[in-house]
């Protein structure tokens, strides 16, 4: 497959000279700003599905009626902290 490029940005100096300072030797603002790109759009994905996971339970928990109580939460919370404490 054939690479492509990308709009290219306009940024204050401040912020251009903040991404030279971060990179990591060898590596170029080009590839700072595609691994950036990527693991952005690895981020979104994960925020949008768990989104529509809530989305879907809340409309189960509609149709079916069926919630749990925020104190039945919060014990299943505090047995859970309690639990790892105890590891």
């Amino acid at each position: 497959m054939k690479t492509s490029t990308l709009p290219a940005i306009r940024v204050k100096p401040e912020l251009r000279e903040a991404a030279e300072r971060a990179l990591r030797p060898k590596e170029t603002l080009s590839k700072l700003m595609e691994s950036s790109l990527e693991s952005f759009i690895s981020h979104r994905a994960a925020e949008d599905e768990f989104i529509s996971r809530g989305l879907r339970a809340a409309q189960t928990a509609r149709q079916d009626n069926a919630y749990v109580s925020v104190q039945d939460v919060l014990t299943q919370l505090d047995q859970r902290i309690a639990a790892a404490k105890r590891k």
